[in-house]
This record gives C-alpha cells, sequence and structure tokens, in this order.
C-alpha cells in the first residue's frame, strides 16, 4: 500500500467556466496532462480542489468522474476533512470510495482544538474509515498545528494511519517525526519548496501543486532526490523554483488556475471567495512558462 505513495502526488484543481460551473472536459485534460507527465498519484478535493466550495451534489459527480477518467492509471486519494469530526464520519461511511486508494483528511481548523482533541478526532476517524488515512497538518490554513508527538501517536497506535501530508514548513518538528515515526509510515511534503531537502532527511515525496503545471521535470526532481542523485534533482529544484515561488505569490489556488489557463487547460477561474492573481504574477507567470512571448 505505502510504496503507492512515494513520489509525487498531484493536488488536483477543480476548474471552473465563466458561469462558475464545472468544466469536466478541462478536467479530463488536466488528468491527461498529469499522468502524461510521469506522477505517481492524484489527490482530488482538497484545498487546490477549492473543496470547500462545491456542493454535495457536485462532490459525488467528481469522485465518480475523475474515477472514470483515470481509470486505474494512477491510484487516487480523495480528501475528506472538516472541523466536525461526526460529519467527517458520515461522509466516510456514505461517499461511494469504490477505485480510491486512501483519504487525505485535514486537521481540524477554525475550533482550534487541543493536542488531545486532534488525537481524538483522527482516532475516530480511524475507527470509522474504510480506506487507510494519510493526515494533512498545514497550520497555515488550519490556525493549529498537529505537534510531533501527536502525529507519533497516531501513527503508533493505528495501523490504518498510513501517512502524513506535513505542510507546517517546520523542519525541526519534521525531522522529529521523521526520527521516531514507525518504519512503514509515510512522511509526505506539502510544502513543493521544501521538498527536496524533506526528502534529503527521509520523507517519501510530495503533494504537489506545481506538479500539476510541470508534471514531469517536477516528478524527476523527486525521483532523482528519492535515488539519491542530489546535484541532477538540486539542478531541477532550482530551475522550478520561481515558478514555485509565484504559484503561491498571490494564494493558491489562484496561482495553479492562473498557470494552468496560460497552458490552455482551463480557464482563470475560481469561486468566491477566491479571485485570481493579480496582473503582475500572471504576466510573471507567462515570463515563465512562454518565454518566447517576451
Amino acid at each position: 500500500m505505502n510504496h503507492k505513495f512515494t513520489g509525487t502526488g498531484v493536488a488536483l484543481v477543480t476548474p471552473f467556466l465563466k458561469d462558475k460551473q464545472i468544466d469536466y472536459p478541462a478536467l479530463a485534460g488536466i488528468i491527461d496532462h498529469i499522468i502524461t507527465g510521469k506522477t505517481e498519484y492524484i489527490v482530488l478535493l482538497g484545498t487546490t480542489g477549492e473543496s470547500v466550495t462545491v456542493s454535495r451534489e457536485e462532490r459525488e459527480n467528481l469522485i465518480r468522474f475523475v474515477r472514470e477518467s483515470v481509470h486505474d492509471r494512477l491510484p487516487l486519494v480523495l480528501g475528506i476533512g472538516g472541523n466536525n469530526t461526526m460529519e467527517v464520519i458520515r461522509q466516510l461511511e456514505s461517499t461511494d470510495l469504490t477505485g480510491y486508494t486512501a483519504i487525505l483528511s485535514v486537521c481540524p481548523y477554525y475550533n482550534k482544538p487541543q493536542q488531545d482533541g486532534i488525537y481524538a478526532h483522527y482516532a475516530a476517524l480511524a475507527q470509522s474509515s474504510p480506506l487507510p488515512l494519510i493526515l494533512y497538518n498545514v497550520p497555515g490554513r488550519t490556525g493549529s498545528n498537529m505537534t510531533a508527538a501527536t502525529t507519533l501517536r497516531l501513527a503508533y497506535e493505528y495501523g490504518n494511519i498510513i501517512a502524513i501530508k506535513e505542510a507546517s514548513g517546520n523542519l525541526a518538528q519534521i525531522m522529529e517525526i521523521l526520527k521516531e515515526k514507525p518504519e512503514d509510515f509515510l512522511l509526505i511534503s506539502g510544502d513543493d519548496n521544501l521538498t527536496l531537502p524533506m526528502i534529503a532527511l527521509g520523507a517519501s515525496g510530495v503533494i504537489s501543486v506545481t506538479a500539476q503545471v510541470k508534471p514531469r521535470p517536477f516528478s524527476d526532481m523527486v525521483r532523482f532526490c528519492l535515488a539519491g542523485d542530489m546535484e541532477k534533482a538540486r539542478k531541477l529544484h532550482f530551475e522550478l523554483l520561481g515558478l514555485m515561488s509565484l504559484l503561491f505569490a498571490d494564494g493558491s489556488p489562484a496561482g495553479v488556475k492562473a498557470a494552468l489557463h496560460i497552458l490552455g487547460l482551463c480557464e482563470n477561474e475560481l469561486r468566491l471567495p477566491l479571485v485570481p492573481v493579480n496582473e503582475a504574477v500572471y504576466k510573471n507567470l507567462l515570463r515563465i512558462l512562454h518565454p518566447q512571448l517576451h
């Protein structure tokens, strides 16, 4: 199971038309772009997929459409998380998970639970989930950091909690997890620009935004790093660094939507309260992705 999440996972966008309806033909094209780029797996309905503005009916349609479009070409991870534990359990028990390999579940946000509350939340999910769980720690979005001690407690006590997507940016915390974790528990980077040093420390790969735009060079960078070829990995890392920074310069997923629009893969449309990137960021993305126009 765990080897399926070694390498590069892609945090899939939800493309919208100008009337804000889901653009399914564009989504199929993006999926093919990702698969052609030799990435290892796809993550649906996470932060990048604007999951909080997708209705229940749209969510069911997306789950079915992505399963059918991928057609077993890559493993699929589905985002099911929130700050109402009982509602997350209801979703886990009622969602058709056919074709999906694991669940990515974000640390509870807004409520700001204590560490015991975060532990109890994930323990309840682990006892209810029909699929293995990947924890997701992203304090910059949730306002609540899951400590290394809580992560390790969950990793040791629940065999179906198989990994954590760590996006705290705190390398000291990340190193503590890597030093003490069970051998088969994976730590996955949640920060594109920290992926190389995190893999050098023992991480298994990344769930990436940048890899949706440049799937082949980014996933090659990860593979080189995992293989210990740091010279080639560093070269690609620095080639991609400017793009990585721009994709987050005016909010994500606004950056990746702009980049995919420049590549002709989808409209530059988001659902409120998110709006497109500012003109300066768009022009800089255009300069990087289509340098021949400048």
